[in-house]
This record gives C-alpha cells, structure tokens and sequence, in this order.
C-alpha cells in the first residue's frame, strides 16, 4: 500500500510526535503532510530523520513560523487543501483538524485521535472564559465555526482509534462514533528502574494554566516539612517561581538526562492535569516511582490505586494535601510499579495498531 501520514502541525516534540515517531516505524515508506512545520532542526532530526513533510499554504503566511495559531480560521481549508488523492491508506495523527483532510471512497482513513480539538469542545470555556470584548465575541464566532467544520468532517474517517479510554468516551459524546483504544506509546528503556528513592516529590510538565502545576505547589506550600521539585518552562514559570515556598524548588527546563535522573530518585510524582492519556506519568513509573495523580482523564486508567500510586479526586491544593499523606501510610513495590508502565512500551503499540490497520484494510477489500 502507498501510505500518506497526516500530522496537525509540526512545531515541539511532545506526546503526539512520539506517536507519530512510531508510525514511521510501522509504515518506513509512507509521506508526511502537515499544516506548518516550525520545529527546531534538534528535534526534526530526531523526529524524521531526512524526511521531508509536505506543508500547506500556511508555511508561507507573514510571522506564521512565530504566530501560526492565530491563523485558526484558516485550519480547515489548510488541511483540505492537501492532496493524499494518490494514497490507499490516510492515516491522520490528529488532536485538532488532521481528521478532516479529504479522501475518496477508494481509501482507507484511520484517525489515530489524540482527542476532538480540545478548545471547540471540552475546554470551550476555559480558552474563552477570561478573555475581554470585542476579541471575546471572535474568538467564540471561531471556534463555533470549528465545532460545526469539525462535525461536519468526522464522516471522511472510516475507523477512529482512540489513545485511551477517556478520549474513546469524548469521541462517542461528539462525533457519535465508536472508536478503538490503543494506549500511545511510551519509551520505557529510557527510563530504567532505581528501586532507593530519596525523600524528595517531583513535578514535571509544561508550566501553562491546564496542566495545574500551580495547584501542586500551592499544596506543598501547606507541607513545609515535604520538598518538592519543580521541572518545566511555560507561560506560568514566573508566576510559579514567585509563589513557591522554601520546600519547593523550581528548576525551570531541564534535559532529558537530568529528567530521568530525579524521577528515578524521587520519592513519588505528582501530577494534577486532566490529560488524554499522559505519557510522562508512565515515565516515572518506568522508573520505580509510584504516582499521585487525578482520578481522571488518562492518569485514572495509568496508574493503579495502590499498585502504582495513589489517586486523588479532585483538582485542588486539599485533595493533593491528602493523596500525599495517605502516600506516606502505604508501602510500594518498584518492580511491580516499573511492571505496570510495561503495558505502555512501544513494541506493544505498533503491534496493536498494525494489527488494526491490517484488519481494517482486509475489511475493506
């Protein structure tokens, strides 16, 4: 089969990359097509190697490679402007509009959804809620129009695949759709058990408002007997940086070594975001340590209560005050912890989706 990959957009190499790094090893010979590609020749290498993606007319708009997001209203006709006329198999890496590329009944399109295109839907609210007139009222116009293209598209794919449960969930709720789940995948041989923990908590995520790392060190404020350390850059760095107690140490960005180096030695990571899946909490527990994390979104299907870490309810500085102290009365196993993220590993991934793709294009034929 000729296969064409479509990927929303190409600017940092976070979870939906790493996904997309798999799917190139699944399909060695397939093109790639995106809206824009902005990425940093360290992390392109890494990504694609020598490939070339196909990019849109986006590439070439004014401040586009600095400010491309605010060319939103242009996302759908961007993305339908790609030709994949040629492929038998569309496989879209999508978590805003890469599922509405244009195919034809003699194709096969499977979308690999990340989740429907978070601030349309789940997080209208929060994306519009705070802003002020007259650039309230356009932003809601915007992602109105999104919404409407957005269901309107959802018929050009012939199988959905979920990355977890809880997006499976979103994409029935929206699109009336039935989905698979297959878990992304997680580079567990680059996080290696360390069974001696130090008495230190780790958090470690972009530093923006969803991701709740505010709500991790406000809660540690209230422990000043327990250290925490903080990894990440973002919008919210300053703001962290400022309200941060003596226990609470914020590093900023870090490389991956010395990423790796303090979740191995950490006593437990704490994570607060409601996420689609989650890959860094998998990472920690690659490494032995046990997670506290919010019974909800993937981290609830990630870690086991008990087993892995321990789960709290709710996002806020109490319920993080008592997961950490209910932590502290219970007793973890490294190995079984380090065993739980093994369910995750990359094998496992293009195993499963090669799988599906097989079984759906002899489906089809």
């Amino acid at each position: 089969m000729k296969v064409a990959i479509v990927h929303d957009w190409l600017d940092t190499y976070t979870g939906a990359e790493k996904v997309l790094r798999e799917l190139f090893e699944i399909f060695p010979e397939a093109d790639i097509f995106t809206l824009i590609d902005v990425m940093g020749s360290q992390d392109r290498q890494a990504l694609l190697g020598d490939r070339v993606p196909r990019t849109t007319f986006l590439q070439k708009l004014p401040l586009a490679k600095k400010y491309f997001r605010n060319y939103l209203p242009l996302f759908p006709k961007a993305i339908e402007s790609i030709d994949v006329s040629g492929y038998d198999l569309v496989i879209s890496s999508s978590w805003a509009v890469a599922k509405g590329v244009r195919t034809n009944k003699s194709q096969r399109h499977i979308c690999y959804c990340h989740t429907p295109i978070r601030y349309a839907w789940d997080l209208f609210d929060e994306y519009t809620g705070h802003l002020r007139q007259p650039k309230k009222f356009l932003v809601r116009k915007t992602l109105e129009y999104i919404r409407r293209w957005d269901l309107a598209t959802q018929g050009r794919v012939d199988a959905f695949v979920a990355n977890s449960r809880f997006v499976r969930e979103r994409i029935g709720r929206i699109y009336g759709r039935d989905a698979a789940v297959i878990y992304p995948p997680v580079d567990t041989s680059a996080f290696r058990l360390h069974s001696e923990k130090e008495d230190f908590y780790l958090t470690a995520s972009r530093l923006v408002p969803y991701k709740k790392s505010r709500l991790i060190v406000e809660a540690f404020n209230a422990m000043p007997q327990k250290r925490l350390v903080v990894i990440g850059a973002g919008e919210e760095l300053p703001d962290i940086k400022k309200i941060a107690g003596p226990n609470v140490e914020v590093l900023g960005y870090q490389n991956d070594e010395v990423l790796v180096d303090y979740m191995q030695r950490a006593k437990a990571f704490v994570y607060a975001a409601v996420e689609d899946f989650g890959i860094v909490p998998v990472e920690a527990q690659a490494c032995g340590t046990p997670v506290i994390a919010l019974d909800d979104g993937g981290t609830a299907e990630t870690v086991v209560d008990g087993v892995s870490g321990v789960h709290f309810s709710t996002q806020d500085n109490v319920s993080i005050v008592k997961a950490v102290t209910r932590f502290e009365t219970l007793s973890f196993d490294a190995c079984k912890i380090a065993e739980n993220a093994e369910n995750y590993k990359r094998e496992r991934f293009r195993e499963e989706f090669f799988s599906f793709v097989q079984e759906r294009c002899i489906a089809r034929a």
